[in-house]
């Protein structure tokens, strides 16, 4: 049987009679608009035509699609009800055709699963037997060069065992994916037909049907397991807490408030994973991003404190930021912030960048002088809790009543960490510079021939980086408060978010929201485990098994690619 559904399709003859049916009325009307309009974007990027001729020929078109639409509105209803009966009818006819298509490649599948048991087990039989022949040839033979040559016998006959079996295994695979592609096609040519009886017009229940039957197809459990298997066992010991709190007398984990106490933790420190995960995408890393934080968040504490400050930064005296407008304080603390974290994130960026130092070397270098600064400059002492007022109107929570018995109050932090991730979705997805991102990252030389600058889009993560450690250590004020030592740590968990969320160490590949499920996955996991009374040096256990598997699933996703 023939397996193009297209060529049956457009054989049927009542098929054929809808299908002129509707080219006939669409013809003048939306057909007639829609060439129109093409020529009206011609006309406007011709150079050879002056003004005068373009702007009338323009004209002229513009009239003709008011015909033209005055057509298209007479027939809109008898195209409508065309479509629809064209549509059932080719959904009946092809439904039989599919069946059958399916039927006969599952029969097909079936034969070849049989023949490749079949040849497997004759290809062992043969050199099984010839493994006999050969230990037979040499009985009785003990002198050391026939050792060697029966030894070397038997290598290659294990060597074209396995080689025969890998070639049998080879040609099955690829029979069976050729027909799991024809009962795909036939799925597929069924909705295209559909499309072109709508003059191209898409329907959500069909692409639905379509991104499911392609993933259906391409579906591979070695594969499947390779990718989420980490995410599975995750979600699993999220279960299995989920069951253990209320029975060990920890009470109800899956509750809203808790949820909301996890997006809360998880707000703050999003911020500094949406700032790595882009130095991580061009097989880098980032080891300043603690010292980030405690840089921006003593710039936000000391502009921000109730009164005099409590901290002689660089013993230049303590200073009172109170006379100022809130607005103002605010927005100098922010952008102080960000500029002292840009700064020194493009200072490691430079060095990376142009003399080809990797991250880990230059913010390691931009780590230690930051701390360095910090320490000398305050002393390492905390310098204090910000104005009540201002903390509750930014970091406090909104209110939002009772619910099954429990008050519900919504954080606020949460806002600004989801403007952040829109953002940041934004920049890696549907911008130039985004594209370049992952270009350099997949492969910088490649990237340098085709005419990207790896030198300005090197520094443009760094700076990216660093504007999001700018907001982070601002609103990472609001929580605690700040000295030289806050933060430490805080650039493991962004880096071991974002491999968790899928983005590789090797370059090139991952997603943004991957970053942001692993920041939600890491601060999930910390509460769960200090929800559990679980002690805090066996959670770094528990986050260091999580780190080391999704490197090792990256790096033999890694290996397949190769």
């Amino acid at each position: 049987m023939e397996n193009n559904l297209v060529n049956y399709l457009d054989e049927n003859k009542k098929l054929k009679e809808y299908e002129d049916k509707l080219v006939e009325l669409r013809q003048a009307g939306v057909n007639k608009i829609s060439e129109l309009k093409q020529d009206i974007a011609s006309l406007k990027r011709n150079k050879l035509l002056n003004q005068v001729d373009r702007d009338t020929r323009i004209d002229e078109a513009e009239k003709k699609i008011v015909d033209a639409r005055a057509v298209a509105a007479r027939n809109k209803n008898e195209i409508s009800r065309l479509q629809k009966e064209a549509v059932l009818y080719a959904d009946s006819i092809a439904k039989k055709y599919i069946h059958s298509v399916h039927e006969a490649q599952n029969k097909e599948i079936a034969f070849l699963s049989a023949k490749y048991k079949n040849d497997v087990a004759t290809i062992k039989a043969d050199f099984a037997r010839q493994r006999e022949a050969i230990e037979k040839s040499y009985e009785g033979k003990k002198r050391g060069i026939d050792r060697l040559a029966k030894k070397e016998a038997l290598s290659i006959n294990a060597y074209g065992c396995k080689t025969a079996l890998f070639d049998v295994h080879s040609k099955y695979t690829s029979d069976v994916d050729r027909a799991k592609a024809i009962k795909n096609q036939v799925y597929v040519d069924r909705v295209q037909k559909n499309r072109s009886l709508r003059n191209g017009s898409p329907r959500f229940s069909e692409n639905i049907s379509l991104g499911w039957q392609n993933y259906v197809y391409q579906f591979k459990p070695s594969k499947f397991f390779l990718n989420n298997g980490l995410y599975l066992a995750i979600f699993v010991f999220f279960i299995v807490c989920i069951i253990v709190a209320p029975i060990s007398g920890n009470g109800q984990l899956l509750t809203l408030p808790n949820i909301f106490t996890i997006l809360e933790q998880a707000s703050v420190r999003m911020f500094y994973a949406l700032g790595v995960a882009g130095l991580i995408l061009i097989a880098g890393t980032d080891l300043s991003i603690g010292r980030m934080v405690a840089l921006g968040s003593v710039i936000t504490g000391l502009i921000l404190h109730p009164g005099k400050n409590i901290v002689t930064f660089f013993h230049l005296g303590a200073w009172d930021f109170t006379p100022l407008p809130v607005p103002a304080r605010l927005a100098l603390a922010l952008v102080i912030s960000i500029v002292f974290c840009v700064l020194f994130s493009c200072f490691a960026g430079v060095f990376s960048a142009k003399l080809r130092i990797h991250p880990f070397i230059s913010t390691l270098a931009t780590q230690l002088i930051i701390y360095g600064l910090l320490f000398f400059g305050t002393s390492g002492t905390p310098v204090g809790s910000i104005d009540a007022g201002i903390k509750d109107m930014l970091g406090g929570r909104w209110e939002l009543g009772f619910l099954n018995g429990e008050f519900i109050t919504f954080p606020k932090l949460i806002v600004p960490a989801v403007v952040a991730i829109f953002i940041a979705w934004f920049i890696w997805n549907k911008t130039t510079f985004g594209k370049n991102m992952y270009a350099v990252g997949g492969n910088s030389e490649a990237a340098s021939v085709s005419g990207i600058s790896v030198f300005w889009v090197t520094i443009g993560i760094f700076a990216m980086a660093g504007v999001f450690y700018g907001f982070g250590s601002f609103f990472e004020a609001f929580k605690a408060n700040a000295s030289a030592g806050t933060g430490q740590g805080y650039e493991l968990d962004a880096i071991a978010a974002c491999v968790v969320g899928g983005i590789s160490f090797n370059g090139g590949i991952g997603k943004i929201g991957g970053a942001v499920i692993g920041v939600i996955i890491f601060t999930g996991l910390t509460y769960c485990l200090t929800f559990l009374g679980i002690d805090t040096n066996l959670q770094f256990v528990f986050k260091g098994l999580i780190l080391i598997a999704a490197v090792a699933l990256d790096s033999i996703k890694y290996l397949k690619r190769k």
